[in-house]
């Protein structure tokens, strides 16, 4: 503005002096033209100006006379206002990105409870849809009772275990509700579905181990109570052998379990069994000699084993597995029954082991459970066969230790077939 009032002041001053000089008139035309003149060229600055106000994000146009020192420190502050936004921009996107990254899940909710986002992994916990359900209640999203009781409380001290089945699966979530910011609310959630089952899983083995030890316990412990209140010489010395016998039983009975649990212990601490080459063929064998003295002559056994097939693993691990399949076969299968003991190569390379029975087989809800500890399909008739309750636990940890696939098959009143299969990379053929 200052350059434009000394551009009029420098036009008067010309247009004076020239009258002076020439006459009143010439110089009032000079002086005229000047000023229409300026008046052109502003105009032009103008135009240029209002052109760039339309593309603001470009550099303000040169050459515009008195305009460029204000329009100037205008682009230096457009400038730096645009690299201060995109900054504030990419750490809004950092931010989000991290939520999205969360192991746990996050939602927020505006003051009414509706809910206004929430992370990939808060919509894998409870099913929610980020577009369709962005707006609605929580209350008709989350339809759990026990989850309304406690949204509508005025504190949250402690968090909420929700139980819920999203999309078929059953899951256990852990839930915080808090509030922040001016009227909002957070919830976080976290998958505990894992933890509660093993949780259960610790229990049950607590209570499984405490009651099948008692067992014994209480046989032996009655015995040594018997024997104590007994005057001296009132048992013969057959009622001395038997008594004896008994405990002995149940003494060796106890160190079996023992002995699988530290089995297991020692299995688990480890995921992948480093070995040598071992001789399946000869394993299985040796494991089938065994089987018949159990059996006594009342099953009889078909063989498939093929003694060139080998398997890279610890021996005394898979010997124990071989031998865990095949005495649960014969425990189950009725007098005179067939066992069939096959150990061969697929056409795919695997290596598979397999013990096929016509026993009195399992019925299909009971087939995931057969590994876990202590699990019994029938709690009476295990205990009369002898087992610990624990073999098939091995078997899987054996498994699993040489990558290997417990597979198994079975049908109520129809017998069973149970598989070890072994990858290629696991076999190879003896030289």
């Amino acid at each position: 503005m200052t350059k434009t009032l000394v551009s009029v002041a420098a036009w008067a001053f010309l247009g004076w002096l020239i009258g002076a000089w020439l006459g009143a008139a010439t110089g009032f035309a000079v002086m005229a033209a000047g000023l229409l003149l300026m008046i052109l060229v502003s105009g032009l600055q103008l135009s240029r100006i209002a052109a760039w106000v339309d593309d603001i994000e470009q550099p303000p146009p040169p050459s515009v006379g008195p305009w460029d020192d204000v329009l100037a420190p205008i682009y230096r502050k457009l400038k730096r206002d645009r690299h201060d936004i995109a900054a504030l921009e990419r750490q809004v996107e950092s931010i989000m990105m991290a939520a999205q990254a969360l192991p746990d899940g996050a939602i927020t909710l505006n003051e009414s409870m509706q809910l206004t986002w929430c992370n990939q992994t808060a919509s894998e916990h409870a099913g929610l849809n980020p577009e369709s359900d962005r707006g609605h209640s929580i209350f008709n999203i989350l339809r759990a009772p026990e989850f309304a009781r406690y949204a509508r409380q005025t504190e949250w001290p402690t968090a909420l275990i929700l139980h819920i089945n999203t999309d078929g699966q059953d899951k256990t979530l852990l839930i915080q509700l808090t509030r922040y910011g001016v009227g909002q609310y957070l919830i976080v959630t976290r998958d505990v579905t894992q933890v509660e089952k093993l949780e259960t899983t610790r229990k049950d083995f607590v209570a499984n181990v405490s009651h099948e030890l008692r067992t014994p316990l209480t046989v032996l412990s009655g015995f040594l109570e018997t024997l104590a209140d007994m005057p001296p010489g009132s048992l013969s010395d057959e009622q001395k052998q038997r008594y004896h016998g008994l405990m002995m039983e149940q003494a060796q009975r106890m160190q079996a379990i023992v002995a699988d649990l530290l089995t297991l212990s020692t299995l688990e601490s480890s995921p992948t069994a480093e070995g040598g080459l071992v001789q399946m063929g000869q394993v299985v064998r040796t494991a089938l000699q065994q089987g018949r003295v159990l059996s006594g002559d009342q099953h009889v056994f078909v063989e498939n084993i093929d003694d060139g097939l080998c398997v890279e693993g610890v021996e005394t691990e898979l010997a124990s597995a071989v031998s865990n399949l095949l005495t649960n076969a014969i425990r189950y299968t009725p007098r005179d029954g067939t066992i069939t003991v096959s150990w061969y190569a697929t056409e795919d390379g695997h290596a598979c082991y397999s013990v096929q029975d016509t026993g009195i087989g399992i019925a299909s809800q009971d087939i995931p459970r057969l590994t876990e500890r202590f699990y019994r399909v029938d709690r009476g008739r295990s205990r009369a066969t002898g087992g610990t309750g624990l073999g098939l636990a091995i078997t899987k940890h054996v498994a699993m230790r040489h990558h290997a696939e417990l597979q198994i098959q079975s049908r109520f009143g129809a017998g069973s077939i149970f598989s070890l299969v072994f990858p290629p990379s696991r076999t190879s053929r003896a030289t």
